[in-house]
Order: C-alpha cells, then sequence, then structure tokens
C-alpha cells in the first residue's frame, strides 16, 4: 500500500450513490467514481479521517490497504503473512476478519477468514476476537484478494448526539442526500411537518452551521498503527463553524412527545437556538414568515398497514395544505408508495431513484417551486 494515495470506498446507502459522489467532490476529492454500493475515492490516511469527520452520505470509509492474487488457500495463507500489518494495525488492538468470495478458486469464506486471522494473530500478535470493533475486511473476486480496513467503526448515521429515536426514524446520512438532491446549499429556510425525532431539521441546521458531521464521535482509526493523533487535532481544529445562522429551521408533529425529543436532539447537536419546533396538525401548518424554501417530509407508507384509505386521505390534506400555503416553495415527499405521492395533486417531477431503507423500496419525490 502506497502511504500517500490509496484507494478509499466511501459505502452509501444503495440508491443514494449519486449525491455522496456530488458531496465528496464538493469536499474536494478529485474524481469521485461512483460504484453500486458506495463511491471510490483516492488519497492517503488523513483523506480517511477527513471523510469519517466530513461526509453526510456515507454510511461507513473504508481504506483499501493492499491486494495480491491468490488461488488457492495456500497461497492466501502465504501471501497473508508476508503483509505489512504493523503498517496499520497495532498489536495491542483486538481485530475480527470478515470475508466474502465471488468468481473464484477460492470459495469458501470462513476458510479464508482462518486463515487471515491466523497470519494477523501469528505474525503481528493483535488478538482475533469476535466482538472486535476493528474490522478487516477480505474480498476475494475473480481470485484477486483485496485488504479492506473499516476505519468508522459504528455507522456514520450514528452522529454522536441523538440520543431519542422516534419509531421509523430516517437514518442522518439518508435525510442529508436527500436535502442534496431537493438542492439544499444551506441557505435556504426547512420545514418538516412531520419531524420525528427532528432529523432533517437537525441535518439542514448543521449543514448551514457548517459543524461537521463526526464531530460528536470516536472512529475506529483511532486505534490504528498509522493513526497520528497531532495531525487529526489539528484537522479536527479546522473545522470553523459559522459565526451566526438565522433561525430558518422548522419541524412540526401531532405528537408532543416527538417535538420534545426533536428539540432536546437539537440541543445537544448545537443547533436547538436555530430551529423551531411546534406541536401542531398539519391542518394548522402554516407557511413561516420570510424567504420560500424546502418542505420535507417522511410520511407513513402504509407498509405494515392492511387499509390504506386513511393514507390516501392524509396525503391530499397536505397536498392541499402546500398548494393553498406554501407557494413559491419545493415539497419533497419520500415514500414507498408512488401512489400516495400522487394523491397529493402536487407537481412532481420525475422520481429520483430507489432507495434501500429498512427492507422497502422508498423514493423521493420532489417539486419545483410552487406556483
Amino acid at each position: 500500500m502506497s502511504e500517500k494515495n490509496f484507494e478509499i470506498f466511501l459505502v452509501a446507502t444503495p440508491g443514494l450513490e449519486q449525491p455522496l459522489a456530488a458531496e465528496a467532490r464538493a469536499l474536494g476529492w478529485a474524481d469521485p467514481e461512483v460504484q453500486p454500493g458506495g463511491v471510490t475515492i483516492h488519497g492517503g490516511w488523513p483523506d480517511v479521517w477527513r471523510a469519517n469527520l466530513m461526509l453526510r452520505g456515507a454510511t461507513r470509509v473504508l481504506a483499501r490497504i493492499g491486494s495480491f492474487r491468490a488461488l488457492h488457500l495456500a497461497q492466501l495463507d502465504k501471501r497473508s503473512r508476508k503483509f505489512p500489518w504493523a503498517e496499520v494495525l497495532r498489536k495491542d488492538v483486538p481485530v475480527r476478519v470478515e470475508a466474502t468470495c465471488r468468481a473464484s478458486r477460492i470459495y469458501h469464506a470462513k476458510a479464508a477468514i482462518q486463515r487471515v486471522e491466523r497470519a494477523i494473530s501469528e505474525e503481528l500478535g493483535a488478538p482475533i476476537t469476535p466482538d472486535a470493533t476493528l474490522v478487516v475486511k477480505v474480498r476475494i473476486e475473480d481470485d484477486l484478494v483485496t485488504f479492506s480496513l473499516d476505519s468508522t467503526g459504528e455507522s456514520l448515521h450514528k452522529r454522536g448526539h441523538k440520543e431519542a429515536v422516534a419509531k421509523a426514524p430516517m437514518r442522518e446520512t439518508m435525510a442529508a442526500m436527500f436535502l442534496r438532491e431537493m438542492g439544499y446549499d444551506g441557505t435556504q429556510p426547512v420545514l418538516d411537518p412531520m419531524c420525528g425525532s427532528g432529523t432533517f431539521p437537525i441535518e439542514a441546521a448543521e449543514i448551514a452551521a457548517g459543524l461537521a458531521a463526526g464531530r460528536s464521535r470516536g472512529f475506529a482509526f483511532e486505534n490504528l498503527a498509522s493513526f497520528q493523533p497531532a495531525v487529526w487535532q489539528e484537522l479536527r481544529a479546522r473545522q470553523q463553524p459559522a459565526s451566526a445562522v438565522a433561525p430558518r429551521f422548522f419541524g412540526s408533529d401531532r405528537d408532543a412527545g416527538a417535538i420534545r425529543m426533536s428539540a432536546a436532539n437539537a440541543t445537544r447537536a448545537g443547533v436547538g437556538d436555530i430551529i423551531r419546533f411546534t406541536c401542531n396538525q398539519i391542518a394548522d401548518l402554516q407557511r413561516p414568515d420570510g424567504d420560500a424554501g424546502l418542505v420535507i417530509v417522511n410520511p407513513p407508507y402504509g407498509a405494515r398497514i392492511g387499509n390504506k384509505g386513511p393514507l390516501y386521505g392524509l396525503h391530499a390534506a397536505m397536498g392541499e395544505v402546500f398548494r393553498e400555503r406554501f407557494r413559491g416553495w419545493k415539497i419533497g415527499f419520500i415514500t414507498s408508495e408512488g401512489g400516495l405521492a400522487k394523491a397529493t395533486g402536487l407537481p412532481f417531477l420525475p422520481a429520483g431513484p430507489i432507495v434501500a431503507h429498512g427492507g422497502l423500496k422508498i423514493r423521493l419525490w420532489q417539486t419545483g417551486p410552487l406556483d
């Protein structure tokens, strides 16, 4: 592995690879390459650290630390033992190994795992434990063995400041990418009329305030031999939040408990003073004063409800409220049911790509500015 430049794979929620590539490009990575399930960029360890800290759409960051060809298990064993593990792993930090095999003469993943685990244990001396947070990923495809390190640990949607979550929450990584798909750049007002635990307005407010996505949490890479604490602290210190942001973010919900939850989450995230949460029904929703912006809503889909009739009525009512009171605003609906989106009567553009979410296939339906 080159110390200065290697392949870094940004894992994406399936269906949200394109906006993640756009985010990576906006943060200065040249020529991000979209692949199924993620985006490939190139860089060194500081790029791995910055990707974990800054990217809002990635679910994890894999550092591809080396590759070689192996046609059988004995060859895998020999070359795994010669791999320079000490350059990236510490002998005092437990490790676990995961493997996938595809279209290769080595086809038994468990046998491959055993060989790599034994190489790490006997050549480096690092303990192998099934619950280790540090993961070496082995991919064997067309007889090419690729070693990757999961530099992230817990999924990046866990920003580190949300304690309370609503039922069937929208993950922060997905919320950030749906906002990007709607053209959000940090300057527009954002309103979520079914805010649940507050994910959309909190993400929008953090983006506007220039707050790094991973500022409140730790990462697996901090336990690697390649980690440089002084460089990491300097990188974190360079992320300067905006000095002042106008309170132009809004969340409402008919559930008072959801509003308390959202407000608490926003306070922990450091954006509680620029988001206004209110408890009200959709019928009572009012357009905020000031410039037009974005409405984004993740309403009930009825995936587990036999009778979707009431949901069609709810969506029709939402559409009427938006047409009457939100002229000039763009409206975004996230749903697994195209019929529910169409029930709003809103002039939607062609639906976005299918996105995997909790076993469902959802899409973003969005309008241009309403006439």
